[in-house]
């Protein structure tokens, strides 16, 4: 919720970027803006380590979920993994098997 009360949705994505660099991002109301396309103070992480990049994506995600528990929310958030991205990433490089 925001300061007016008013139900916020945040959308937090890690992205490979030319270059090879990781990035994470993390955006509110993303579905109100104009362009689906991130704006620069969306980027809260950029670097070649894929465990730095999870590890910035699960700082802000818990950030969050404090936030979510201190205004009375239960619900679970399970943190970003490399067991959940690698998958993902080696279906986009190497095609589906």
């Amino acid at each position: 919720m925001d300061d007016a009360g008013r139900e916020e949705r945040i959308v937090l994505w890690i992205e490979r970027k030319p270059g090879a660099v990781w990035a994470v991002g993390r955006a509110v109301n993303l579905h109100e803006r104009p362009s689906d396309e991130p704006r620069q103070d969306d980027w809260l992480f950029e670097g070649y380590e894929l465990g730095d990049a999870l590890e910035a994506a699960n700082d802000a995600l818990e950030d969050d979920v404090r936030v979510l528990e201190q205004d009375g929310s239960t619900g679970r958030v399970k943190p970003f993994t490399r067991k959940e991205v690698l998958p993902v990433l080696e279906r986009f490089f190497f095609g589906s098997r």
